[in-house]
């Protein structure tokens, strides 16, 4: 088996265990079940969810497997899944079971069905010792020869999901006061410039995405004042319109909507998250791309396109058709306090 893009070959349990939290972008925990959809022995999309409390009953694993099943269908076509649960075995072996049975009977085959715990890897439903033993296989997620392969190709597994948040987690103290000010600062600027009336404000606006986008790729980082300057500029929707067609599916992107991100006034955020949300999805970063997604919906409830990215992630749309979506004139519409037609 091997990653569809990074070509890392997986021939063993062990080595499917320590390839998980590359492909997720973080390490799952316990309680967390991963399900690998492949393609010809090559895994084409990663889908994660939380397994039902063990005492929830066997109705609620059903609903999860069935979730699972729409997500999985739209990747099409896929000739097998593996199951991978994190946990006890009393929690995880009745929970992958359950899953294996719902995928089964909606037609999928299931190649392996495997349970993750302090450092071993076991099959939920083989019990021959010679390919599965009882004790399970050791493997080590961080120093493994495969994770010392991806880490080599570029691939990051951040511990868990708090460490990827932590990419855009907001400033404090005293740099949460300066870009406040600075914010203020350029929203007057903004004003005026509006009064000069017709295309001053746009034109002023697709020069500061491509000056910003172009100076962080030569290795510069806006100050305050043009973090501020942008983020006012990107409130209005056809200025970051505009931002989501420059940016790219490189990872300097990714950086660069993040530090954005993270510096922006809390008003101000939902422009830059989204467009992190959009370059992490371009890169095949889903996890980075939903928490960014539900970042900007966090402060603005009613951003349309996070709203829409999101929703899309959690069902599995193809890239294709988010992609479609989000370059779609009908659906990039936003509201925010900042923002003037």
């Amino acid at each position: 088996m091997s990653f569809s893009e990074n070509k890392l070959t997986v021939r063993s349990s062990a080595d499917l265990a320590a390839a998980v939290p590359y492909l997720l972008g973080f390490h799952p925990s316990d309680g967390s079940v991963v399900v690998l959809a492949c393609r010809d022995r090559r895994v084409v999309f990663v889908a994660r969810g939380d397994l039902p409390a063990a005492a929830t009953g066997e109705h609620h694993l059903r609903g999860l497997g069935d979730h699972l099943v729409t997500v999985l269908q739209r990747q099409q076509p896929i000739t097998d899944l593996v199951i991978v649960g994190y946990g006890t075995p009393e929690h995880v072996d009745p929970a992958v079971r359950v899953l294996d049975d719902v995928f089964t009977a909606a037609g999928m085959q299931v190649r392996a069905a495997l349970r993750v715990a302090e450092g071993r890897v076991y099959s939920v439903t083989c019990d021959e010792p010679g390919c599965c033993p009882p004790q399970g296989t050791p493997f080590d997620p961080t120093t493994s020869p495969l994770a010392v392969q991806a880490t080599v190709a570029g691939l990051v597994a951040f511990t868990d999901r708090a460490a990827v948040a932590s990419r855009f987690a907001p400033v404090g103290g005293a740099a949460r006061d300066t870009i406040r000010h600075a914010s203020s600062t350029a929203a007057t600027r903004l004003t005026a410039l509006r009064a000069e009336g017709g295309t001053a404000v746009h034109a002023a606006g697709v020069q500061a995405v491509r000056d910003a986008l172009r100076r962080h790729d030569a290795g510069e980082r806006l100050t305050d004042d043009e973090v501020a300057w942008l983020t006012v500029l990107l409130a209005r929707r056809p200025i970051r319109d505009v931002a989501v067609d420059l940016t790219e599916a490189r990872d300097e992107h990714v950086t660069f909507w993040a530090d954005v991100t993270r510096r922006a006034h809390e008003p101000l955020v939902p422009a830059p998250a989204i467009l992190l949300a959009i370059a992490a999805w371009r890169c095949g970063d889903g996890a980075l791309a939903g928490m960014a997604a539900e970042h900007a919906l966090r402060i603005d409830p009613h951003y349309q396109l996070a709203d829409l990215v999101l929703q899309a992630l959690r069902v599995g749309l193809p890239p294709t058709g988010i992609e479609q979506a989000i370059t779609s004139p009908a659906t990039r519409t936003s509201h925010n306090p900042f923002e003037k037609e």
